[in-house]
């Protein structure tokens, strides 16, 4: 679950960017950050680690982001966020601010799992009756999971369409089962 706090410092910085009209890029330097925090472990735990010192964390930080070319308007947020000690909350603060990116840019993100890769016609078939549905442009992500056995289940949002074989063949066990 997201805090308050996360939802505030997204907003904060998402409307700074909105003002110097570089949402995108502001989100992309965010990202790119957060996931070197997810993917690395022992970084993970030694930022959210209370007994290190702020100016530990804030050396390694600089350290990291001077190799990464950013704006300087992020490398003041991350900078703020360890100052503040919240810099752990980083991958929720993404999540927030790409959320409201997505609502200013009237985009929708769909997550598409299929049993065998899609051709490029039906991933543009799919791309534009979501964008139809929803009315908002479709930024597309396509998972290939062969335990569906065939079909796909699309994800918008809070909102599943479920149209994989394994369901329907789950549905039909459920059925059978109730008719003994």
């Amino acid at each position: 679950m997201i805090s308050n706090i996360s939802k505030r410092y997204a907003r904060a910085f998402f409307e700074i960017a909105a003002q110097e009209k570089k949402i995108e890029q502001y989100h992309s330097e965010l990202s790119k950050f957060s996931s070197i925090i997810s993917q690395n472990k022992a970084l993970k735990d030694f930022l959210a680690n209370p007994i290190i010192e702020q100016d530990n964390k804030k050396a390694v930080v600089e350290k990291i982001i001077s190799q990464l070319n950013f704006s300087g308007m992020t490398v003041n947020f991350l900078k703020l966020l360890v100052d503040k000690k919240r810099i752990e909350t980083l991958p929720d603060i993404e999540l927030c601010y790409r959320q409201l990116m997505d609502e200013a840019l009237k985009k929708v993100r769909i997550n598409v799992k299929t049993a065998f890769p899609l051709s490029d016609k039906m991933k543009e078939y799919i791309m534009a009756n979501m964008e139809k549905i929803t009315g908002r442009k479709a930024d597309i992500t396509i998972e290939t999971n062969p335990e569906l056995l065939g079909g796909v289940i699309i994800n918008v949002g809070d909102t599943l369409y479920d149209g994989s074989v394994k369901s329907q063949l789950n549905n039909m066990r459920n059925l059978l089962g109730e008719a003994r």
